[in-house]
């Protein structure tokens, strides 16, 4: 059974900065992709970043140059830094560990808020 565990998130003033970590543990494939996603208030929920296992990253246009994605290939873990917040960026961010495909495995973190207000 696979599990992941986040870490951070809070309240932050608009231009202050966050990081989130995520940490993947049981019986993973190597070959994956890791990502986060937020979730504001009142919309769906949206890809925010995702890196491959060979470092390829892909973000949302509303936070590029802004945010920046990380893994531990080792440890299973990935962590988001978000730079120079804005209100706009508040929501519940997930942490997603997926692979495969026919079938495709995908797995969840339990989501942490992420408040930018002043």
């Amino acid at each position: 059974q696979v599990q992941l565990v986040e870490s951070g998130g809070g309240l932050v003033q608009p231009g202050g900065s966050l990081r989130l970590s995520c940490a993947a543990s049981g019986s993973i494939f190597r070959f994956n992709t890791m990502g986060w996603y937020r979730q504001p208030p009142g919309k769906q929920r949206e890809l925010v970043a995702s890196i491959d296992s060979d470092g390829n990253t892909n973000y949302a246009d509303s936070v590029k140059g802004r945010f920046t994605i990380s893994r531990d290939i080792t440890k299973n873990t990935v962590s988001l830094q978000l730079n120079s917040l804005k209100s706009e960026d508040t929501g519940v961010y997930y942490c997603k560990l997926e692979w495969g495909w026919r079938p495709k495995m995908e797995y969840w973190g339990q989501g942490t808020q992420v408040t930018v207000s002043s």
